[in-house]
């Protein structure tokens, strides 16, 4: 987990001493701090936007209506579509991105960098997708240790994923989850053409529909998942990923020594934080060219009163469980929530930290966490023609893509969101700002 805080943090907002409460489908928020981030942290704000966890918060509605899915493509002539975690409050329509890390953006495409001794580059979009295509045009990082991920991800963790292993660059692995449970079947390579996977830039698509997913690469369907095939008798469902996701795209250090040992070991072993790319550019990257999004039609049977958002109806989280309605996603401060969306309006009523309100990290050596660096930037330069965009928080302080792994050093069911994902990164990484 890393935090996003600015110096104004709303400055009506009064401080207050917090200790983030744990939270869990079994161990829920309290109504205080209602909402459930992908952490496994109470909070308000921050907490009950992308990311919030509607099983694990104190009730279904604490969470933050999801904003609907646009059809959109995304070129990286500029960061101006996107914002740190600090400055979203659940407007999609202001800002289609939320980031951490420190980013650039050079020709047109986005590189997500990842400094020695740094937590990576997150970027999540604030539109959910219920069912659609992702595309995107990708050149993977390398190096043993270091991962990037282009993945699907829900709040109640059904997950679709690419992620390229930097100590391999013949391949990148696939993998899909249905309500974060941990099955390692689910996972295949697919073999990438051409020189590496760091120096071509290929198109990677995910095309999703309530009966199938389809991985494709530059243009070729590599592997087919059927809804048919994912039925759990004793369970009489179908554990196949149907809620609303975000799309996230990652660049992190699953090799860092604070992982689980089985962590580092899928990732190549230790990361080197002397590499090559670190030693010429300062940093270890992947870039992003062209990202689009292509929304489809929702279920036929859908309960819809409106066009504005997703809201989860009841805790089985299935399908059927999903609306789409005109409830607002904007949340009037960080002290707000699903319950009062309202709350801070005034700049009066709302009572919030720092701590509360923007996703914290814990550390541990399960959790995806690595050194606190700091940098303070945020400027533009040009040099040799190229304009470069470059943008960080003032500090960061662990990336985390689940929550503590065991002592054994096995990897926990929430780790596979390591694994399986970014954030699972999972997926949203967030800069803690230093007041």
């Amino acid at each position: 987990m890393v935090r996003f805080v600015t110096p104004l943090l709303l400055a009506s907002l009064s401080v207050t001493a917090f200790a983030a409460q744990s939270c869990s489908s079994s161990s829920q928020c309290d109504e205080k701090y209602p909402c459930c981030s992908q952490y496994g942290e109470c909070g308000t704000g921050a907490y009950c936007l992308g990311g919030c966890d509607p099983l694990a918060s104190f009730s279904l509605d604490s969470c933050a209506p999801m904003p609907v899915c646009e059809d959109k493509t995304y070129n990286w002539n500029n960061l101006n579509n996107s914002v740190t975690q600090d400055k979203y409050l659940g407007n999609a329509s202001t800002a289609d991105w939320t980031y951490s890390g420190k980013v650039k953006t050079e020709d047109g495409n986005l590189i997500m960098t990842m400094p020695a001794n740094s937590v990576g580059t997150l970027f999540a979009n604030n539109h959910y997708i219920w069912y659609g295509k992702v595309s995107g045009k990708i050149k993977s990082s390398r190096g043993k240790g270091v991962v990037t991920a282009f993945i699907l991800l829900s709040d109640v963790k059904d997950e679709i994923d690419y992620e390229w292993v930097g100590a391999d660059l013949t391949a990148v692995q696939t993998n899909y989850y249905w309500q974060g449970v941990l099955d390692w079947e689910n996972a295949g390579n697919i073999s990438v053409d051409g020189e590496d996977t760091f120096n071509d830039w290929h198109t990677y698509e995910i095309d999703w529909t309530p009966e199938k997913v389809d991985w494709v690469v530059d243009g070729s369907v590599r592997r087919t998942l059927k809804k048919a095939d994912t039925y759990n008798e004793t369970s009489k469902q179908y554990e196949f990923p149907q809620t609303p996701s975000r799309l996230q795209m990652s660049l992190w250090p699953a090799g860092q020594a604070s992982n689980a040992q089985g962590t580092i070991d899928w990732a190549g072993g230790d990361i080197d934080w002397n590499s090559e790319d670190i030693q010429t550019v300062g940093y270890d990257y992947a870039m992003v060219g062209e990202v689009s999004v292509q929304c489809y039609d929702a279920p036929s049977d859908v309960t819809k009163t409106g066009d504005n958002a997703y809201i989860y109806t009841k805790s089985s989280a299935m399908e059927s469980d999903i609306s789409i309605t005109d409830n607002s996603t904007v949340l009037a401060s960080l002290g707000a929530t699903g319950l009062d969306m309202d709350l801070g309006a005034d700049k009066s009523s709302a009572s919030s930290s720092a701590s509360n309100s923007i996703p914290t990290s814990n550390g541990g050596s399960g959790g995806m966490t690595s050194n606190i660096t700091s940098s303070g930037e945020s400027n533009s330069s040009s040099s040799s023609g190229t304009s470069t965009t470059d943008s960080s928080g003032t500090s960061t302080s662990g990336f985390t893509q689940g929550t503590a792994t065991q002592d054994s050093g096995a990897a926990s069911q929430n780790e596979r969101v390591l694994r399986g994902s970014l954030f699972g990164v999972l997926v949203a990484l967030v800069v803690l700002v230093t007041i």
